[in-house]
């Protein structure tokens, strides 16, 4: 570990270990080390060894494991994903202690650790922080302002406690909850499955912290920023994108982390290059998100049927669900001139580029503030959890995009998919979001520019530590 005599003050982060979750966080931390801050960040061993064969490009960061799941098990160990979970907490909590206490230990008294910034999901690190002692809580919240307060009420009612508020939903009109067919976490006992149980202990000993972090920004979400700011000392810190794609103030800042799979840049960045502006149909479903067959086949009849041009993000475990008649017709995985398939895209690098003209996406938190904060529009086509509430604001609040109608069983249709793609790229309605997106993106860049309301949030939380 690196001498950190020259720093302002010692961080450590503790990430969730998914890619959705890590990335932000990494991001984040680029942004306080660019201000002077020390970072250590602390993950699994799988995740530590994936980042750091780029290391080169994390160079102000130093990446420490606390559980190696390579040895003891991840997610498909014994135990599957609660396994994994009660491991990582019985280990991790060790280790990140023993971490914590290490660095305090060969720090001279400046530059010791003040502050532990941790993925909400983990909610046992604030006790972490609790035995340390004397350093400061900064709980990080990877979903959306509006999705986490749409929980609140629920996190108030299995607790058997009054909220401080009312509920959101009496500001916005917001649709219900749909609970994905996920792993097991537990006996199916009590008006809450599992997997909301655990989305509910997010709110454990938030009260504690010192900041709440949202990878948001003020103007995206603020009459629900205020609402929850009488509760919690909210602080928006997003978007949490490589500075290349917003301010340009991190020098070779253009890596945004951790992938589950090697996108195939060179090749979608050629086939890109070759098209007309405003052309070509994005479509990615993220990392966690799985899509049926029948899912798959109307999106593939979709973009068969549309006149424009598409890239396609379809991962290794769906590939075999593509219809037959599709497969038949790429090659090489072309399509023709037309479509490209891809088993991972560079996403951001895909965003930005002219020949984008829409994203079909399952609206994941981080795809939907890529897609605002580089001026794409939106055919929304949520999966599950906060996906369905970053959907609607998609396209009733922030008017970027349209919602497309699904059956009994959530499967969106063929001509549905079709209608929407055309509306965006060709339809008067498109001419709308067009101009949506061009504003957002203008605001998402203010945000984070010197003196925006996400850059003065992190400057009021490093001047604080630094006191």
């Amino acid at each position: 570990m690196e001498e950190t005599n020259n720093y302002k003050a010692h961080i450590v982060v503790l990430p969730y270990h998914g890619q959705g979750h890590l990335n932000p966080m990494l991001q984040f931390s680029k942004r306080l080390s660019s201000k002077g801050i020390k970072i250590t960040l602390a993950t699994t061993l799988s995740n530590t060894k994936s980042i750091q064969e780029d290391a080169s490009l994390f160079a102000s960061i130093d990446f420490e494991s606390i559980y190696d799941d390579l040895t003891h098990g991840g997610v498909a160990a014994p135990g599957g994903f609660k396994g994994f979970l009660d491991r990582f907490e019985a280990v991790g909590s060790r280790n990140l202690i023993d971490l914590i206490k290490r660095i305090q230990d060969s720090s001279d008294g400046n530059n010791c650790v003040k502050c532990l910034i941790y993925d909400a999901n983990i909610s046992w690190a604030s006790n972490v922080a609790n035995e340390v002692g004397n350093i400061a809580m900064g709980a990080f919240f990877t979903q959306s302002c509006a999705f986490v307060a749409q929980c609140y009420p629920m996190h108030c009612d299995l607790f058997g406690v009054s909220p401080s508020m009312g509920p959101l939903a009496s500001i916005f009109d917001l649709p219900e909850l749909h609970i994905p067919n996920l792993p097991s976490l537990g006996a199916e006992t009590g008006c809450y499955p599992p997997i909301i149980r655990y989305i509910l202990r997010q709110f454990d000993n938030c009260e504690k912290a010192d900041w709440i972090l949202f990878n948001s920004f003020h103007h995206l979400e603020e009459e629900v920023i205020n609402w929850m700011s009488k509760i919690w000392p909210v602080r928006p810190i997003g978007p949490t994108l490589p500075s290349i794609y917003l301010d340009n103030r991190v020098k070779d800042d253009n890596n945004y982390g951790f992938n589950i799979h090697k996108p195939n840049t060179e090749t979608c960045m050629k086939w890109l290059d070759s098209k007309k502006t405003r052309s070509v149909i994005y479509i990615s479903f993220g990392s966690a998100a799985s899509l049926n067959a029948d899912q798959i086949s109307e999106i593939a009849n979709a973009l068969l049927q549309s006149k424009n041009s598409f890239l396609w993000v379809v991962k290794p475990s769906e590939e075999d669900k593509l219809p037959a008649h599709f497969k038949d017709r790429i090659k090489n995985c072309f399509y023709s001139d037309k479509g490209l398939v891809v088993k991972w895209a560079p996403q951001l690098a895909v965003l930005r580029h002219g020949s984008i003209g829409c994203f079909v996406s399952h609206c994941g938190w981080n795809s939907t503030m890529e897609a605002i904060s580089l001026g794409v529009g939106v055919v929304a086509m949520p999966q599950f959890l906060d996906q369905m509430t970053n959907a609607y604001f998609v396209e009733h609040i922030w008017h970027v995009g349209i919602n497309p109608k699904t059956d009994e069983n959530g499967c969106c249709a063929r001509d549905e998919i079709h209608r929407c793609i055309e509306e965006i790229m060709h339809g008067e309605r498109g001419e709308v979001i067009k101009k949506n997106v061009a504003r957002w993106k203008a605001l998402a860049k203010e945000a984070i520019d010197e003196g925006g309301s996400s850059d003065k949030c992190i400057d009021e939380i490093i001047a604080r530590l630094c006191s």
